[in-house]
């Protein structure tokens, strides 16, 4: 019988620059008297990573340029978010009144550039910014080998955050970078329960995975921003996020 366990972690504290995030993790993990296995995967928000990492921002720091300035006033936005927002984007694809979709530096099609300003210390709330991490594929990657080694086990991990959809409403949980976890399933080639050969079926384990996590996650003041899969139903591998992104040419949207 198949089964997936979902475990959120708690106690993990605020997260400040600097801090170590495998030693926060191990710390939780202890705390909760949960022992990790090997195939086990670490989801992980990415609010943490960006924040361990000191990719928050002083919008007094930040100088608005022209370009920022009036987009700024189609999007309604601050225009030195705004100027963060150029900077992490390689193209503009929408502006509206509250939201630009960008093509995001990593390759993303996303609002806002993941710029977020939620969920920041209080007495910076409106004076701060946090982008994400710089390079989330390395993030994952260096958790995952730092926990491995200090407790010998093989995992994955996963870094996530919320995005909206072309095609529906609200956001979801989606994986930004992968360590140990393959974030494309293929199963073209493959025969059905009737024979048939699949054709098109690729399956976005990663992002799945995102999705269930994020349900424990929550998307406000819950504060458990690392959960623990166990019974992942696919190989752990080395993978990319890459393999889930549509490249320009198939990609009907843009």
């Amino acid at each position: 019988m198949k089964s997936l366990s979902l475990t959120a972690l708690h106690g993990i504290p605020e997260v400040r620059a600097g801090d170590c995030l495998s030693a926060l993790v191990l710390s939780a993990l202890a705390d909760n008297g949960y022992g990790l296995e090997s195939g086990d995967v670490l989801v992980v928000a990415q609010k943490i990573v960006s924040k361990a990492e000191g990719r928050c921002v002083r919008l007094d720091t930040v100088r608005p340029s022209p370009r920022a300035e009036q987009l700024a006033h189609s999007a309604q936005k601050d225009p030195r978010v705004m100027e963060l927002l150029l900077g992490e984007s390689t193209q503009i694809l929408r502006v509206k009144p509250g939201v630009v979709i960008v093509e995001h530096r990593l390759g993303f099609i996303m609002a806002n550039a993941g710029i977020d300003q939620s969920n920041m210390d209080p007495s910076d709330h409106d004076s701060t910014a946090l982008l994400l991490p710089a390079d989330p594929e390395a993030s994952a990657r260096r958790l995952r080998d730092e926990i491995a080694a200090a407790l010998a086990v093989q995992i994955g991990v996963v870094v996530i955050d919320s995005f909206g959809r072309a095609w529906r409403n609200g956001v979801t949980g989606i994986a930004i970078g992968v360590a140990g976890v393959p974030a494309l399933i293929d199963m073209r080639g493959k025969l059905d329960r009737n024979g048939r050969e699949l054709r098109v079926t690729q399956i976005a384990a990663a992002d799945e995975l995102a999705a269930a996590a994020s349900l424990l996650m929550g998307q406000a003041d819950e504060g458990l921003p690392v959960v623990v899969a166990r019974g992942f139903p696919y190989a752990l591998r080395e993978s990319a996020i890459q393999e889930v992104l549509r490249p320009r040419e198939q990609d009907l949207f843009r």
